[in-house]
């Protein structure tokens, strides 16, 4: 009887090879016959799973959102029930901010895959959809007239401050403090804009 072969599995463990190679070396090294030296597997394995180099790009930036996901998730968790619009949106940008091992190399990976999308208008359309659901969120999160722009300042600066950690010209505990300063901006003009 033949063995039973997860197709989900196979594709991630090629996924995370990829996001090596992407990680050490940039998304100009990522080639099927570099990832599947990476992976341990023959290139017709990973072109079984992916055709184009475009598939498994896509695939990886699935897998990054994911663990990007769990650990939002896990973060948030840690608020208890209801917790203030500004310690909600602080933990949930810190926990997507390149701070530990595992962020980084996605952050790594997250930032080759923007510079990759940035000249593929059909890989960049996908992504317009989770930007704009992350600005909406956010946008709920602050009170005020121009809370819709606020919110883009904060998806800014995280993606700014994400760039700084990962070419390591800020330490963590400067960029939490930026983060911190700018949300006293955004909660503090928010909370004016309410008064009469």
């Amino acid at each position: 009887m033949p063995k039973k072969v997860d197709r989900h599995e196979r594709r991630t463990l090629i996924a995370a090879a990829l996001m090596r190679v992407a990680a050490r070396q940039g998304v100009e090294a990522v080639s099927l016959r570099h990832v599947a030296t990476e992976a341990g597997v023959s290139p017709g394995m990973v072109q079984h799973y992916f055709r184009t180099k475009d598939e498994m790009m896509a695939f990886a930036m699935t897998v990054v959102r994911e663990r990007s996901q769990a650990r939002v998730t896990a973060a948030i968790a840690g608020l208890g029930e209801a917790p203030a619009p500004r310690l909600l949106l602080r933990t949930m940008v810190a926990a997507l901010l390149p701070l530990s091992e595992e962020s980084l190399a996605d952050g790594r990976v997250a930032l080759a895959f923007l510079a990759y999308a940035a000249v593929r208008p059909d890989v960049a359309a996908g992504m317009r959809e989770d930007t704009e659901q992350m600005r909406a969120f956010v946008a709920d999160l602050i009170s005020g007239p121009r809370r819709d722009e606020y919110a883009a300042g904060v998806l800014a600066l995280m993606e700014g401050l994400g760039v700084h950690l990962l070419n390591g010209h800020y330490t963590a505990k400067q960029a939490l403090a930026a983060l911190d300063a700018h949300l006293d901006l955004v909660f503090g003009a928010a909370d004016r804009a309410e008064r009469p």
